[in-house]
């Protein structure tokens, strides 16, 4: 029987959300639609496969109910008159942060709720709208189940050198550690690139998520073996709004010369750096290149050298490189960016196919190229919907086990 999954990724003021048939396991997603909070009224837009709007309605802000129950309630009445026949099984939830506890997918619960309640203060802009999404479609849909996936289940697994901080041991025994994020993304391209070229996804792989939110992953063999983010989705790359990696002597000169709070560190640090705060002009990719301000070309130098310098750093760690991928928004597209990450690349094996480069093609290295470089767009929603499938399928299978 043909299943139907509804994915969903709540923020602080939208929800990004997917339809997805399962035939034979193999989720397609036929619809995506964004959900979205703007200044005096709200917007559900759908869009079908081909990326054409199919469905949009706005409505007035203010109506008393929560953003994401009122949100919740819309897009299941669009589904009911869209796809009446649709057999939606599950809602699966993209969750930042699953900390110590969870390094799979699960079924959601009270007690599961409970545990990643705790978790809010190491991702306080993420998790608690992914769990405010959780908690309305419960609301929303109460004889749906509900499946939570974890960006940071990817990474659970990566060596003690890549988990910790030299810190007194006691930090890491409470849960101080390099968490590493974009799991579901990693886990996704790695999956791709088994199909496209099983040779070089068993070897090691340096995939580069770059988009609003960045980071970069050493992989070898499917597994993750050191990412650039850390404790929380700040660390590493320079991203749209957020810093990346920064001295810890840098907050502290904050408190102490600026007076500042933790409430206006994370502000600063969260929403006003990145991209962002070097140009002065946007956080968006495509409005710096069409920039002529020289602030706007230095933002993009900057995200330029540091994604050289992590990948120099995680080809050290995987004690050599056999391919490399670009995914996300800028990744997948942006092929000014990555010309520049690949110029003078030769020394570590690399030799870029300018004109693949810059049609984005699926393999943009040259034929000479001893290292294989891949752009494969990523697909969150696909990851979701299969690992939402998996654990059903488990739950079945256990109570099946115990009759």
């Amino acid at each position: 029987m043909i299943r139907h999954v509804i994915t969903l990724n709540a923020g602080s003021s939208s929800i990004k959300f997917a339809l997805c048939e399962v035939d034979d396991d193999s989720p397609k997603v036929l619809v995506t639609g964004l959900a979205e909070m703007l200044s005096d009224e709200r917007r559900l837009t759908v869009r079908d496969a081909a990326d054409t709007v199919t469905h949009q309605e706005q409505w007035a802000a203010g109506s008393g109910i929560p953003f994401h129950t009122n949100a919740l309630q819309r897009i299941l009445e669009w589904r009911r008159q869209a796809f009446p026949d649709a057999n939606v099984v599950a809602a699966g939830h993209r969750v930042v942060h699953g900390g110590t506890y969870y390094d799979a997918p699960v079924l959601v619960t009270d007690d599961v709720l409970r545990r990643l309640q705790t978790l809010v203060p190491l991702a306080p802009l993420h998790q608690p709208h992914n769990l405010a999404g959780i908690l309305a479609a419960r609301e929303a849909w109460p004889h749906v189940a509900q499946v939570a996936c974890f960006d940071t289940a990817f990474h659970r697994a990566q060596p003690f050198v890549n988990d910790v901080y030299a810190l007194p041991r006691s930090y890491y025994e409470e849960g101080v550690r390099r968490y590493g994020f974009h799991g579901l993304s990693y886990e996704y391209v790695i999956g791709r690139l088994q199909e496209v070229s099983p040779f070089f996804a068993a070897g090691r792989v340096v995939v580069a998520h770059l988009g609003n939110g960045a980071s970069m992953c050493a992989i070898r063999d499917g597994h993750s073996i050191a990412s650039s983010m850390g404790f929380t989705a700040l660390d590493g790359l320079p991203m749209g709004t957020r810093c990346g990696q920064l001295d810890p002597g840098v907050v502290l000169y904050m408190m102490a010369q600026k007076n500042m709070d933790a409430n206006a560190i994370r502000d600063l640090l969260y929403k006003e750096s990145g991209l962002k705060g070097l140009s002065g002009v946007s956080h968006d990719m495509r409005e710096l290149e069409a920039s002529d301000k020289p602030e706007a070309a230095q933002a993009i130098e900057y995200f330029v050298f540091r994604i050289r310098r992590e990948l120099g750093g995680l080809a050290a760690v995987l004690e050599g490189l056999d391919a490399v991928v670009f995914c996300g928004g800028i990744g997948e597209h942006a092929w000014r960016v990555r010309e520049r990450v690949l110029e003078g690349m030769e020394w570590i094996g690399i030799e870029m196919d300018r004109f693949a480069n810059r049609k984005s093609a699926q393999v943009i290295s040259s034929e000479r190229s001893r290292v294989r470089v891949f752009v494969i767009p990523t697909d969150e929603e696909v990851m979701i919907a299969r690992h939402t499938l998996a654990v059903l399928d488990r739950e079945a299978d256990g109570a099946r086990a115990e009759r």
